[in-house]
């Protein structure tokens, strides 16, 4: 991980990533990564589903041009989210959003 990637990457406590799979492990995937990769609509959905959600399942397909490692440090990067869990070819990932109300936000362990 480069210097520049720390600074925006939010970083989870073990606790809190034990916490987010627990809530992660029931949702359906809601971004999926096909064969041509991690093109603007995938960064743009990305972005929106983080957005209105906080935590997302994305699905890397089995015919996509890129591989789960690198999808699961790229997406990340690009979306300034936090890779939480990457399961076979399911990556779990996490944005907090300070806009949403409070009601709606996912509290995290400290």
């Amino acid at each position: 991980m480069t210097d520049q990637e720390e600074k925006t990457v939010f970083t989870l406590t073990g606790k809190q990533k034990k916490f987010l799979k627990g809530l992660g492990h029931h949702l359906t995937p809601l971004v999926s990564i096909g064969k041509e990769g991690l093109t603007d609509n995938v960064l743009k959905a990305t972005k929106q589903e983080l957005l209105a959600r906080e935590l997302i399942k994305v699905k890397i397909g089995n015919s996509s041009s890129i591989n789960k490692k690198e999808a699961a440090d790229l997406l990340p990067a690009a979306t300034e989210s936090t890779l939480v869990q990457l399961l076979g070819k399911t990556m779990l990932l996490y944005k907090e959003n300070p806009k949403r109300d409070k009601e709606q936000r996912l509290s995290l362990p400290r």
